[in-house]
């Protein structure tokens, strides 16, 4: 399956912030861990994609997932930050995937965002 990802100019704007000028990549990943739930959905920041990961076609920065959770997305989204709070929302036609959507990062000898 192909994905699709369309920023908003906010987000574009965020992103930029969180690299700080030094080199990265995004991954949208669900966290399960100590989560009762499905899952929480969250932009790691990484140094490279890791051998399962797949591709995001994105026109401004890299973005990858995990192809064993590729299926929770659709091929179509889109991500808009919240302009008064410092989070983000996933949608597609379909529906809102998240709000409230974090960056972690997790590059070697970040800073956290």
């Amino acid at each position: 399956m192909s994905i699709h990802l369309e920023l908003d100019s906010l987000s574009v704007e965020r992103l930029a912030m969180v690299l700080s000028g030094r080199p990265g990549m995004f991954k949208l990943f669900y966290d399960t861990e100590d989560c009762g739930c499905n899952g929480v959905l969250t932009i790691l920041v990484i140094d490279a994609p890791n051998a399962t990961d797949t591709a995001i076609q994105s026109d401004s920065y890299s973005f990858w997932v995990d192809r064993q959770q590729e299926q929770q997305f659709d091929s179509q989204m889109r991500l808009e930050a919240d302009p008064s709070y410092p989070s983000f929302k996933v949608s597609s036609d379909a529906g809102i995937l998240s709000s409230n959507v974090r960056i972690q990062d997790r590059r070697v000898n970040s800073s956290k965002a």
